[in-house]
């Protein structure tokens, strides 16, 4: 899984080209060579419709989204990774889940606190360049985001996931919404995952 976004693709990016470019229109006057004036206003143009078009992009519905948000499960194709038999359970702590307090609150009170989660690869956070693992607890009415993957575990695990994500498919694992109030962790058991990596080799 690549770790970045590509450019064209990070949100602030054609922003970021229109501002330039409307501040070079600052020190080209009408009065300029037309050598210089029309090659700007055509590229201050060519920004203006590719900023259009991400805007346009960002605002169309898609499942899961460029962050990772699953807005529902009936239009996945999911594989379920259960948790290994083994002596002594091994999870997995969840990233960012002091920001989504209110989902896993919301998550827990529908769906108890042992649940699934969904693992949604090239998710990010808003303005980040970084592409991460989303984690999406399912239990009750709908998916609600819960934070991301942890390093090491997406170090060790995201080509597998990734790989998965191209062919349509997204693992379903484990969780565990830990504390009786806020702030609430969760956690994940993705002991499955090594069986799912053996059944596709």
């Amino acid at each position: 899984m690549p770790r970045f976004k590509p450019l064209l693709l990070w949100e602030p990016f054609p922003y970021l080209v229109f501002i330039v470019l409307l501040l070079a229109t600052g020190f080209v006057r009408p009065s300029s060579p037309p050598w210089l004036l029309w090659p700007l206003m055509a590229l201050l143009a060519a920004a203006l419709v590719y900023l259009v078009i991400m805007i346009n992009r960002e605002r169309r519905l898609r499942n899961p989204d460029a962050w990772g948000n699953v807005a529902d499960l009936g239009e996945l194709r999911l594989v379920d990774a259960p948790a290994a038999e083994r002596g002594v359970r091994t999870v997995v702590p969840v990233d960012d889940a002091h920001r989504h307090q209110a989902g896993i609150e919301l998550a827990r009170l529908h769906g108890g606190a042992e649940q699934e989660a969904v693992l949604v690869p090239r998710a990010s956070r808003w303005l980040s360049p970084r592409y991460r693992i989303g984690v999406q607890l399912v239990g009750g009415d709908r998916p609600r985001h819960a934070g991301f993957l942890r390093p090491d575990a997406q170090e060790r695990w995201g080509g597998l996931l990734d790989g998965l994500r191209g062919d349509g498919d997204y693992v379903r694992v484990p969780a565990f919404v830990t504390g009786a109030s806020r702030p609430f962790g969760v956690e994940l058991d993705l002991s499955g995952l090594e069986q799912v990596a053996a059944a596709r080799r």
